[in-house]
């Protein structure tokens, strides 16, 4: 029966079915099946996946998220990046790579980053910073990876909800691995820069007067991943809560700091964040059939005892899993994904020895980087859509991008600490 799920499910994604009603679709022949288990169970599991406390945390980080980038916030944050690093090789490159950093403290969206970058850094890295068409949506979509780690992340939100795992450890957990692969991503836009012959943004470097002003202009955003991890640290909101504060939060920043919140983009700010919890709650819904439809047919005992049969070894475990993300995220949404796949991993991970927020962080990260991979990794034609790229250019001109996030899952994977330190002590 599994076996037919998946045929199903890949069936329908090649007709071109949405991904959310492949979902559910692939699991009524379990339903339909069992005599026992009527087709109306799955409208019950449809409702019961959305009354859920933690996930609140989703809407209310998706309408902060709206509402910051509807304050100034966005134009702030791009005078401070390009100050920080606009004078470095690769100029705009090395500033769309900060700012994904900054933005994923208010986005959470790795998908949402890289399209908000393209249209507004995309034009003056082609015209002005020397770059390519390819070479543009290259460092725009690996850049909005580090959105997936940085707090707070919709998909770590939506893992620790389906694996219930603390959302605020993974939250804790994703701030140094963000600003490690930060840091390796701007050396290899760095390296690519000075072979191509790609010139910096600004002719002088700013002074610390410069750097002052536009620190103290853009302090509000920067201090929006801070508050949350005060507020996990000691105790003061849990995820959900922390998502209804920052609410109020982007609010009093847009209406009393900024003054730039007017009604017209407040019902802006509220008509994106309704479209784009739609999206993801009907994701969830369907999600949720097919999960228990899974569970039923023992999908995954099933698949634990068929990995340990074949290895009893955890390096080899992880790696196989590895491959197994990657090539979904090629294929399906981050969030399907992650509501998907994890459920069906975490318990061979977890019997394997493996830690569940190590294990978040690792595996968060690797399905937002199946969405710039071919054949249809959906940041990857997002980015490539906005700039008219072909995939294949885009594809050669970020293989260096590609060697650099194959260091950077290295890194995550050896060492653990990484992840970990941050949760064990601040926890």
């Amino acid at each position: 029966m599994l076996l037919l799920i998946a045929a199903l499910f890949a069936v329908f994604l090649f007709i071109g079915m949405p991904v959310a009603f492949a979902l559910a679709l692939a699991a009524f022949p379990v339903f339909l099946a069992t005599g026992t288990m009527p087709p109306t169970v799955a409208i019950q599991k449809m409702v019961t996946a959305t009354q859920s406390f933690p996930l609140l945390a989703v809407p209310f980080f998706i309408f902060a998220g709206n509402l910051m980038n509807a304050t100034g916030i966005t134009e702030r944050l791009v005078r401070f990046a390009r100050l920080l690093t606009g004078w470095m090789a690769g100029g705009l490159g090395q500033v769309s790579i900060l700012l994904s950093l900054m933005m994923g403290g208010i986005s959470g969206s790795a998908v949402a980053d890289a399209s908000m970058e393209a249209r507004l850094l995309g034009p003056s890295m082609i015209s002005q910073g020397g770059y390519s068409r390819a070479a543009t949506a290259a460092v725009l979509a690996f850049g909005s990876i580090i959105t997936a780690t940085i707090p707070p992340s919709i998909g770590l939100i939506l893992f620790g909800f389906i694996n219930e795992v603390s959302i605020g450890r993974l939250f804790i957990a994703g701030v140094i691995p963000g600003l490690l692969l930060t840091v390796i991503l701007m050396i290899t836009a760095w390296f690519i820069a000075r072979r191509n012959g790609y010139g910096a943004d600004m002719v002088e470097t700013p002074t610390f007067r410069q750097l002052w002003a536009s620190f103290l202009d853009s302090v509000w955003a920067l201090a929006f991943p801070v508050i949350l991890i005060v507020g996990f640290r000691f105790g003061l909101f849990t995820a959900t809560e922390a998502g209804a504060f920052l609410v109020f939060y982007a609010l009093f920043v847009g209406i009393v700091v900024y003054r730039e919140l007017t009604w017209e983009k407040f019902y802006e700010a509220t008509k994106g964040s309704i479209t784009d919890l739609g999206m993801v709650m009907l994701l969830i819904m369907m999600a949720a059939v097919l999960g228990y439809a899974v569970t039923i047919e023992r999908g995954p005992q099933q698949i634990t005892e068929f990995v340990t049969s074949l290895t009893s070894d955890p390096t080899f475990i992880l790696m196989l899993v590895v491959g197994l993300l990657i090539v979904s995220g090629m294929f399906l949404e981050g969030a399907a994904n992650i509501l998907l796949i994890t459920p069906i991993v975490m318990p061979v991970l977890v019997h394997a020895g493996f830690d569940p927020i190590h294990m978040g962080i690792l595996i968060v990260t690797l399905i937002n980087f199946g969405g710039i991979t071919p054949p249809v990794g959906v940041i990857m034609f997002t980015v490539c859509g906005i700039l008219n790229v072909k995939t294949g250019e885009f594809t050669a001109a970020a293989m260096p991008y590609y060697v650099a996030m194959l260091v950077f899952f290295v890194l995550l994977v050896v060492f653990p600490a990484l992840s970990l330190f941050l949760p064990a002590r601040l926890m």
